[in-house]
């Protein structure tokens, strides 16, 4: 089981920016897909970005072109910049780890998960 802390949320008027950090427990964190999902009041949770192992990354078109994930292997984190960001953006925001071969934006992957971090957007 891969321990995980989100950081780096808050407030922010539309078009601002957030960087959003997930520490991990884990050296074998490395070996690991990594995703951020988010779920905003009433709606279910959406998987917005993933990254593999070897750096790979991959969006959902909601966050395309202003949302960048990276990992940092060394340090065993993964972070979420966040630009442009848009009052639909306001959510609850995830990181997710899983360990298999797989890595897609497929909620049932991951079966490590951060407590998540508020993310509020004001037009």
């Amino acid at each position: 089981q891969v321990r995980m802390v989100e950081s780096g949320g808050g407030s922010v008027q539309s078009g601002g920016s957030l960087r959003l950090s997930c520490a991990a427990s884990e050296s074998t964190y490395s070996s690991y897909c990594m995703a951020w999902f988010r779920q905003a009041p009433g709606k279910e949770r959406e998987g917005i970005a993933y990254i593999t192992n070897l750096g790979t990354a991959n969006y959902a078109d909601s966050v395309k072109g202003r949302f960048t994930i990276s990992r940092d292997n060394a340090l065993n984190t993964l972070y979420l910049q966040m630009n442009d960001l848009k009052p639909e953006d306001t959510a609850v925001y995830y990181c997710a780890a899983a360990g298999g071969t797989e890595c897609s934006l497929r909620e049932t992957l991951f079966d490590n998960w951060g407590q998540g971090t508020q993310v509020t957007v004001s037009s």
